[in-house]
């Protein structure tokens, strides 16, 4: 039994099996319209558009024969389940059987079902059709906080799901941008993966460039480099989201004042605020992610809770 991946172009079969398929006495398939049929008309492969019981594939080998089944997309649980009882029942001179993968999935390859998946989902489900952009907003950031909950809590499977569900918030977005009005203004989930593709290697100069570093020090100045030539910004502000929590904001404004080695004083005022931004900005310039911290912090503060709530 032949069997290839649908998620690599058909007509890319391993060597081993063309080998098998041209050597065969007889091919095979009980679908006429499986993708790889055209491709293996043209290499003058003669295919018989056959679904055979296990006891007619039986019968075919009869005499050291072979026969390659043409497995359907879906498997072809019938037959392989009866040449199983067949085998197992001990009453049956069986040929030898062998599953001859024709193709591999590539890294990544899960990528091209999600895609399809999702545009299913967006033309048939009656709340998936009728999202934007703007109303899926909040489950972006929640998605994003419940990814940063499974890291500190260091649940792997947690972890694996949340990452899964932040995927979706990208899938979802891009496929919702492909319906847009104007055609200039639509882009796909490849177009975003090309701009990210892009952005990476102009990004790495010392892996795919000329360039070379040897520390994440040395790194992150390539990094801040060709980003600053990329944005071409005018202030170092920009792109930084003022929607963004406070103490997270509080500590980019001072990474950002920090790496472009200015000497900005921070402003003065009375209040919780202030003391909290003196306190980020100090955490900023010792290594320490005050958003993090503060979690820390407040988890620690719930445990107690829990405890107090136990004991009374």
């Amino acid at each position: 039994m032949l069997t290839a991946s649908h998620r690599v172009a058909p007509g890319l079969l391993s060597w081993p099996a063309w080998q098998t398929l041209h050597a065969a006495d007889r091919v095979l398939c009980a679908d006429d319209r499986h993708p790889q049929l055209p491709y293996l008309r043209e290499a003058g492969v003669r295919v018989e558009i056959a679904g055979p019981s296990a006891q007619e594939l039986v019968d075919a080998c009869a005499g050291g024969r072979t026969v390659v089944v043409l497995a359907s997309g879906e498997g072809d649980r019938t037959l392989t389940d009866g040449l199983a009882r067949m085998a197992g029942s001990g009453r049956v001179a069986m040929p030898d059987l062998e599953l001859l993968p024709g193709s591999y999935d590539l890294p990544g390859a899960r990528l091209l079902d999600l895609v399809q998946v999702m545009d299913r989902i967006r033309r048939e489900c009656p709340w998936s059709s009728q999202q934007t952009h703007e109303g899926l907003a909040k489950y972006a950031i929640e998605e994003a906080y419940e990814l940063v909950e499974a890291i500190e809590d260091g649940d792997r499977d947690e972890l694996r799901e949340e990452l899964g569900d932040v995927l979706l918030q990208v899938v979802f977005h891009a496929r919702i941008a492909e319906e847009c009005e104007d055609p200039d203004e639509a882009f796909s989930v490849d177009d975003v993966a090309g701009t990210l593709v892009e952005k990476l290697i102009h990004r790495h100069p010392h892996v795919f460039g000329g360039e070379s570093a040897t520390t994440p020090e040395e790194v992150k100045q390539h990094w801040l480099r060709t980003k600053a030539a990329e944005k071409q910004r005018v202030s170092v502000t920009e792109g930084v989201p003022l929607g963004q929590p406070g103490l997270a904001l509080a500590a980019k404004l001072a990474a950002r004042v920090r790496n472009a080695g200015l000497d900005v004083d921070l402003p003065e005022g009375e209040g919780v605020g202030y003391e909290l931004l003196r306190l980020a900005v100090r955490a900023e310039a010792e290594g320490v992610d005050p958003e993090a911290a503060l979690r820390a912090a407040g988890r620690a503060f719930r445990d107690a809770i829990l405890a107090a709530e136990a004991m009374a």
